[in-house]
């Protein structure tokens, strides 16, 4: 408890006034259905950026749990894939920075590295942080995609609907981050996309523009769609052909979507689903099915989705 959370990070020495600025972030090694998170991040950081701020992963990072890429060529070693834990600097449309925290999760001293953010936030006066990722979900991927937002201070969560009930799941550091920031007083936030849990493995761009949208209705910053736009149209009209090519699979998607259709009537009538779902087969079943046919058809060509 005594050890300076200061000590885990360096800052560059030529960082410009932040105050006011958005502290977002995305780790990587927790759960990210459809790579939604890790497609946004690469997204964020296709234009100018530079790093600001970069952690100490030899104190944070399990190498042996999750070993670096190494490239051996012919008769040496040629490179290596460092791990790297940064908080970059950007733009948005208007000019406006805000910063990006990304790199894995770190495996050790998750209150150090919360109270080190901390001192960063409250260093560069940010006046909120926002994370963002996947969740896999049963819903159809020919509907409208879904966001839950969740926040230190209800007012944040703007229009987005809250979930009915209570969970408890594993632990993440984001949510960590989220909750002691809270504690300590400071806005904070994050989104997590449904992501139809038959394409949880696959990469999908449609779930990080749903999040991208939720990001800058919330933050105010001006995100651009970008490459994420076509790509989500590529890959939703991948999706659709191999469900086109199977009459099996066409019948599960159907399935799925009368479900979904069936609960947004309840919940817009504010009862109880019909008794007919009780005699559908469960998004779970009908997903594990459409699941089996996508992995059989990808591991047919050896493309990817």
């Amino acid at each position: 408890m005594g050890l300076d959370p200061d000590d885990l990070y360096e800052v560059d020495s030529d960082v410009p006034d932040l105050t006011g600025a958005v502290l977002l972030h995305h780790f990587e090694g927790f759960m990210d259905a459809g790579s939604a998170g890790r497609l946004l991040a690469e997204h964020l950081l296709g234009g100018d950026h530079r790093v600001v701020a970069r952690f100490d992963v030899d104190r944070l990072i399990d190498y042996r749990s999750r070993r670096p890429a190494m490239t051996y060529a012919v008769d040496h070693w040629e490179d290596y894939d460092a791990p790297e834990l940064v908080v970059h600097l950007l733009h948005d449309t208007d000019e406006t920075p805000f910063l990006l925290l990304t790199g894995p999760e770190p495996d050790h001293d998750w209150e150090r590295f919360c109270r080190a953010v901390r001192n960063l936030i409250e260093r560069w006066g940010v006046r909120l942080t926002a994370g963002f990722h996947g969740i896999p979900m049963g819903a159809p991927h020919t509907r409208p995609l879904g966001v839950t937002a969740h926040a230190t201070r209800r007012d944040l969560v703007g229009e987005h609907q809250p979930l009915p009930n209570r969970l408890q799941v594993p632990g993440s550091l984001a949510a960590l981050l989220e909750y002691r920031l809270g504690e300590w007083g400071h806005d904070a936030m994050g989104f997590a996309a449904h992501v139809p849990h038959y394409l949880a493995q696959s990469t999908y761009p449609a779930a990080s523009l749903i999040v991208l949208d939720a990001l800058s209705r919330a933050t105010g910053l001006s995100l651009a769609e970008g490459e994420l736009r076509a790509a989500a149209e590529l890959a939703d009209a991948e999706i659709n052909r191999q469900v086109a090519e199977s009459d099996e699979v066409a019948d599960v998607v159907r399935a799925l979507e009368r479900q979904y259709d069936t609960f947004v009537e309840a919940s817009e009538r504010d009862s109880l689903l019909a008794e007919t779902v009780e005699h559908m087969p469960t998004a779970e079943e009908l997903g594990s099915q459409f699941e089996r046919f996508l992995a059989e058809q990808n591991g047919g060509d050896g493309s990817e989705r």
